[in-house]
């Protein structure tokens, strides 16, 4: 994939790519689905071994160190400071609840429901782009966002009707909500508050301005921390996290939210259960129920439609 190009001015912020750059944006998200399945996984082994607050600052303490090595050295852009720097705020500290919730989350339940919730995320993605933006979201890719939604809902409830009538959704899924609505919130904010910065270097000081959000909850475990009492497995999930699905999948977003509507952005997510349910399985830690693969197959059927759906 070639390296995101500029960002479009705020008044073109409901023009949406065609061809080859379409394409290239709908290929950018498949493979950010895949990745970010991963997230769930690793992250939910790392979680036995470290608190989600030191855990979270780490990565990205780690992320900030990548992505400064991407945007100067390798993509050798010229180093400038943030303009309004409130903007970075903002969409750092959204990001720093979506990662935070993450962690906290697979403390209480497994990835793949975190996957589930995770696939929500277009569906309220669209309301806040309607809100922020102006972005409407066409009757038949909402009936596609809605049908997907209720497959995601029947993988929370754990395919237990009982569980979805009384409505009993787990401490842990409830957490890692918040966590999503703050991350759908997010995408529609890119476009609103870019001002045509090089979207690498916007990338960079996102990351940067995310860090300050997490010292609060994560920096006096981390000081007191035993780093070499911990097992080679967090090390490489940590180096999964911040280099794979902070770093290189902060691009892939980055790149297809110039050029795809928000809730098509984010409904790539209808895979991330189905990503997560192999990869759990193909890790050793048992396969989902089928009643439960069902439901997952169903948000990913969402995809298909939201794919072939005109912008």
């Amino acid at each position: 994939m070639p390296p995101p190009g500029p960002s479009p001015a705020p008044a073109l912020s409901n023009v949406h790519a065609r061809g080859r750059e379409k394409l290239l944006a709908h290929l950018a998200m498949l493979l950010f689905a895949a990745l970010i399945a991963g997230s769930f996984s690793f992250g939910g082994m790392a979680a036995r071994h470290l608190d989600a607050g030191p855990l979270t600052l780490m990565r990205y303490l780690m992320t900030v160190a990548v992505m400064g090595v991407l945007t100067f050295w390798i993509m050798r852009i010229p180093f400038a400071l943030p303009r309004a720097i409130w903007r970075y705020a903002v969409l750092g500290g959204l990001i720093a609840t979506y990662m935070l919730t993450m962690f906290i989350a697979l403390e209480f339940t497994s990835p793949v429901q975190t996957g589930a919730v995770f696939t929500l995320m277009p569906l309220i993605s669209a309301g806040f782009a309607l809100l922020f933006i102006g972005q409407r979201t066409r009757p038949y890719v909402l009936v596609a966002l809605l049908t997907a939604g209720l497959g995601a809902i029947w993988v929370i409830f754990r395919a237990d009707v009982r569980a979805l009538l009384s409505f009993d959704i787990g401490r842990g899924e409830l957490i890692f909500l918040a966590g999503v609505i703050g991350h759908a919130a997010y995408v529609p904010l890119l476009r609103k508050l870019s001002r045509g910065e090089n979207p690498v270097l916007f990338g960079f000081w996102i990351i940067v301005f995310t860090v300050p959000w997490l010292v609060p909850t994560g920096a006096r475990e981390l000081i007191s921390l035993e780093f070499r009492a911990l097992p080679l497995s967090v090390w490489a999930t940590l180096a999964y996290l911040s280099i794979v699905t902070t770093a290189f999948t902060f691009l892939l977003l980055q790149y297809a939210s110039m050029r795809l509507p928000a809730a098509k952005v984010l409904g790539y997510g209808y895979l991330t259960p189905s990503f997560v349910i192999v990869l759990e399985g193909l890790l050793g830690h048992g396969w989902a129920a089928p009643p439960v693969i069902l439901g997952a197959l169903v948000t990913a059927a969402g995809l298909v439609v939201m794919g072939v759906l005109k912008d």
